[in-house]
């Protein structure tokens, strides 16, 4: 079974731009109803850079989700994201940040979600304690509204501010 153990936080400064090692644009839609109403899964593409994927995610609001991913043909995404993903698609760039051998992954996003950037990292072990660099802020792993998925029905753009 696939496993993603993952963790989200808000940044407190732009102070982790001067150590991203490499970027890459996503760009990603959601086949399946993404009200969370009644739905065991979501059903996703992806295009990230020059590949693509499908992934099917549990929907269950916690660090510990299951979750497959199987490569796609890059036409066959594209023409799922046109034509039979939800809308607005969500855009975002990932960036890559390493602190203390940790892997960081940054997302700032475009579109109807533009000014949010969120900062995600994934664990072996829900007790796994990672070392917080000092631009990490506020943790949001149980606050649905930063899950990409609820971003479709409920875009940052359309947030009180």
């Amino acid at each position: 079974m696939g496993v993603e153990i993952e963790k989200k936080y808000l940044l407190k400064n732009d102070s982790w731009k001067d150590k991203v090692s490499n970027s890459t644009a996503f760009k990603q839609g959601y086949l399946n109803d993404t009200d969370n109403s009644g739905n065991k899964s979501s059903v996703r593409i992806r295009i990230e850079g020059d590949s693509a994927n499908i992934n099917i995610k549990s929907m269950t609001l916690s660090i510990t989700r299951q979750e497959y991913e199987y490569p796609i043909p890059l036409n066959d995404a594209e023409k799922l994201l046109n034509d039979l993903c939800n809308k607005p698609l969500i855009e975002k760039t990932r960036h890559i940040v390493y602190y203390e051998e940790c892997k960081w992954e940054i997302d700032e996003f475009e579109g109807d979600n533009k000014g949010l950037v969120v900062a995600e990292i994934e664990l072996q072990n829900e007790k796994d304690d990672v070392p917080l660099p000092e631009w990490i802020g506020v943790e949001v792993s149980d606050q649905e509204k930063y899950y990409n998925v609820c971003l479709v029905k409920n875009p940052y753009s359309q947030w009180s501010k």
